[in-house]
This record gives structure tokens, C-alpha cells and sequence, in this order.
């Protein structure tokens, strides 16, 4: 098949979450005409400040645009959802029953959260003291029981498997407990972090300075643990240590829970889904982000297989790499741009403090603000992340200019 003039190029991006805005806009200012994102979602959410919401520093409202606002101009937006890809046809299946044909894809839809994976949790989940952060329906409700307990246990859970905003789930339980103790009710609660890992964080440097966190607010640390049933009536948690092969049921006055997390069903079953990936993720190469199979498909963000934390820090490195080495593609020529691999993680440890965690694939610190010392809690890092992250987002990572 001959190859498209880039003027009259089609290309499909499948998401119209962070990734696929992104991409769409740089290929937009690029001077890319035919570009269609197909999102199902009216609203469009800057999901980070969910931890925000959910501790009660930050407005719902604040995390929410409609997606009419930030599809870039000259890009068509397919109100719909992916439910196959055909690679050899280069054809998008959509749930109307759609045809979209593509000379180009971006794999961007992000991750499925599989609530039902943890028996009781979806029954739970908004009643029976149960919330969640990962989903804005929750995230308010998350305060209202962090408010209101003055005593009892708290639990904070991080399923197995790679998730959005690793640090997100401990991120909560800090909150909680600064909370806590400023009401002077801490003494009063048992909190404990459930964490799959044998660490509290994959970058050693900051790891040891979330232990001190976690030691300073009298968390008990489950490592290599798991939730694996919640008993909604009874209130009761069921924690396995995956180490010493036991399992233990807790009851809990309150808990926080982030469900397993995979790609979408449509694309962990189908050709484009990486083989070595329990989870579904999309095949790609970890530098240039194209598929070794499909040279037509480049996928990022989220449901994306690459060994780095799924953060919209790893996206805003993601994008530009993606959409560089897509018009290389439409152009004939060989990839040109490389991602490392950096992603960052702003760790909110306190009400008004935070660190700024910034790595790449060999787990080496990469702090990019010269003068500062991110391996410290400072109230100017939460500052950032309230309100300045949010600006970088809305006025400049949506639109193809940072």
C-alpha cells in the first residue's frame, strides 16, 4: 500500500483522556489534518486532583472540563468507544457499529477499573464506609469519612499489578492521618497501608523518606499484602500476605480502596495487546513507543505496557515522542525521538506538603527544578501540585505546547 501524503493522512486516536489530547494537538500544530479522537465521555477529567478531593482540599468542580473544550480545533471527536481494532485491515471498530479506517492509530484509552476482582468491593463501594479516589463519584465521599471518624481502624489498599498514580493510594492515608492529627484524634486510630510490594516506593531514595512519613504517622505498613475480600455488612477486610502465604480479616470504620486496574477488555483480548503483559497492555517499544508489530500503531499513557509508573508526568514526555515519530511513520522515515522512561510523582505527605518524586526507566532521580530539594516535604511542592500542576494542564499540556 502506498504511503499517505501527510496532508491527507487519517489518523485514529483512540481516548480523549490526557494521552490522546496531547497527541491529537501536537499532530494539529504539526500542520496533521484528519485527525478524529474517539472518546465516549462528555467530560474530560484532570484526574490528579482527585487525592485533592478526596482530602479535602480541593473542589470536584476544579477536576472537571466538558471534552467539547479540549478537543483541539481542526479534530474531529467521535462520540463513541472502541470495541476492536482490526491491524491488518487498519480499521477502528466502534459500538455504533462505526467503521473508522486509520493510515495511523494511537492506542490511548487508559485503564479499566475492575472493581468486581475484589469479592464485596463493588458492593460496598460508596455505602458500608467504603470509598474510593479513583473514582470522582467517590472522591468526595472519601472526606466525608475521613471528617467524621474520631476513632476506630482505617484502611488504605494498592491492588497487585500496575495502576494509575502508584503513590495514589498511600497518598490518601497521609492526608487522613495529618488530618487526624491536627484534630487530635490520631492516638486514636489504627491506620494501616496494604501494599502488594516489598517496598513502599520503587525509587529507593524516596522510599526512604515515605518510610519516615509513614513511621511519623504510626501507619502499620502491610507489605506484600493485598485486599482480597470486603464483607460490607460486617465491615471487615480480608487482607493476604502474599510472603508468608496468610491471610488475615480486619475490621475496618472506614477504608479506602483502589481496585485492580487492566487495559481495556477490548484490547487485552485482541492483536495488539502485549503477550508478556497478565494485564492487557498495548505491545509497544519503550523508546519510541511504536508497535514492533503493526508499524502503523503507537500507544501511551496508561495502557501502554512500558515499565515506568503510569502518571500524567510520564504522558506530557509521552506525547511529544509519539507524535514525532507517528509523522516520521507518515513520512516514511525511521522513528526519530526516544522517551526514557521519566515519570514524575508529586507525594502529597501532609495537608500542606509534598515531595516531588521524578525518575526514568533505571529508577535514577531526575529532579528538573535546579535549587530545590525534592527529597524534602516543602509546602511550595503542594502549592504546585493545588494549583500550579493543574494550570501547566489546562493551559498547555492539552494543547500541544508543554
Amino acid at each position: 500500500m502506498p504511503k499517505p501524503e501527510p496532508s491527507a493522512a487519517r489518523v485514529v486516536v483512540i481516548g480523549g483522556g490526557t494521552a490522546g489530547i496531547c497527541v491529537a494537538a501536537r499532530l494539529r500544530r504539526a500542520g496533521l489534518d484528519g485527525v478524529c479522537v474517539l472518546e465516549p465521555s462528555p467530560v474530560h477529567w484532570y484526574q490528579p486532583l482527585w487525592t485533592l478531593v478526596g482530602g479535602g482540599e480541593a473542589p470536584l468542580s476544579a477536576s472537571r472540563r466538558p471534552q467539547s473544550s479540549v478537543t483541539p480545533r481542526g479534530v474531529r471527536w467521535v462520540r463513541d468507544r472502541a470495541v476492536s481494532v482490526d491491524p491488518e485491515e487498519r480499521t477502528v471498530l466502534t459500538g455504533d457499529g462505526q467503521q473508522l479506517p486509520y493510515d495511523a492509530l494511537v492506542l490511548a484509552p487508559g485503564v479499566q477499573l475492575n472493581w468486581d476482582r475484589i469479592p464485596g468491593l463493588a458492593q460496598a463501594l460508596g455505602r458500608e464506609a467504603v470509598s474510593s479516589n479513583y473514582d470522582p463519584e467517590h472522591a468526595g465521599h472519601t472526606w466525608e469519612l475521613i471528617r467524621a471518624a474520631r476513632s476506630g481502624t482505617a484502611v488504605f489498599t494498592m491492588p497487585a499489578g500496575p495502576v494509575k498514580c502508584a503513590g495514589a493510594p498511600q497518598k490518601i492515608a497521609y492526608l487522613a492521618a495529618d488530618y487526624w492529627r491536627k484534630q487530635g484524634v490520631l492516638g486514636d486510630m489504627r491506620v494501616i497501608l496494604v501494599l502488594p510490594t516489598a517496598s513502599i516506593f520503587s525509587q529507593p531514595q524516596w522510599a526512604a523518606v515515605l518510610e519516615g512519613v509513614a513511621a511519623r504517622y504510626g501507619i502499620e505498613v502491610r507489605y506484600s499484602s493485598e485486599l482480597v475480600a470486603v464483607d460490607g455488612a460486617r465491615r471487615e477486610a480480608t487482607i493476604r500476605d502474599n510472603a508468608a502465604g496468610t491471610s488475615e480479616v480486619v475490621g475496618y470504620d472506614l477504608m479506602h480502596a483502589t481496585p485492580p486496574q487492566s487495559a481495556p477488555s477490548w484490547l487485552a483480548g485482541g492483536p495488539l495487546a502485549d503477550p508478556a503483559s497478565p494485564y492487557g497492555y498495548a505491545k509497544v517499544d519503550k523508546h519510541t513507543l511504536r508497535s514492533p508489530d503493526f508499524p502503523q500503531v503507537f500507544a501511551l499513557g496508561d495502557a501502554a505496557n512500558l515499565p515506568t509508573s503510569k502518571t500524567g508526568a510520564a504522558v506530557r514526555k509521552q506525547a511529544p515522542v509519539a507524535a514525532a515519530n507517528l509523522l516520521d511513520a507518515l513520512h516514511g522515515r525511521q522513528p526519530s525521538a526516544r522517551y526514557d522512561g521519566y515519570t514524575s510523582c508529586p507525594l502529597v505527605t501532609a495537608r500542606h506538603k509534598m515531595l516531588l518524586a521524578e525518575f526514568d526507566y533505571e529508577l535514577t532521580a531526575r529532579p528538573s527544578l535546579p535549587f530545590i530539594d525534592t527529597f524534602r516535604e516543602r509546602t511550595d511542592m503542594w502549592l504546585l501540585k493545588r494549583y500550579g500542576l493543574p494550570a501547566l494542564y489546562w493551559r498547555l499540556m492539552l494543547r500541544g505546547l508543554a
